[in-house]
């Protein structure tokens, strides 16, 4: 862990704080380590996450929508077909 200068603290007080590697260029975004392990729950790659285990929860508010009604079938009508 480094310790930070004056001028990271006061770039670290703005509302997005940036640093910038002198000798490749690149940007980075600095935050804080409790908002870091917040937004590391958002991941979706970190493995603990399967979009498969969402899409009972989609069916269930798409029905809650109305999105089960036959009127709304002529939605799959609209669609191009593929070509095999």
């Amino acid at each position: 862990m480094i310790e930070l200068s004056e001028e990271q603290r006061r770039e670290l007080a703005k509302p997005v704080a940036l640093a910038l590697d002198p000798v490749t260029k690149e940007t980075y975004v600095l935050v804080r380590a409790d908002l870091y392990e917040r937004l590391r729950g958002l991941r979706y790659d970190d493995g603990d996450f399967c979009i498969r285990e969402a899409y009972p929860l989609m069916d269930e508010a798409a029905a809650k929508a109305g999105w089960d009604d036959p009127a709304m079938d002529i939605y799959n009508d609209l669609a191009p077909k593929e070509e095999p």
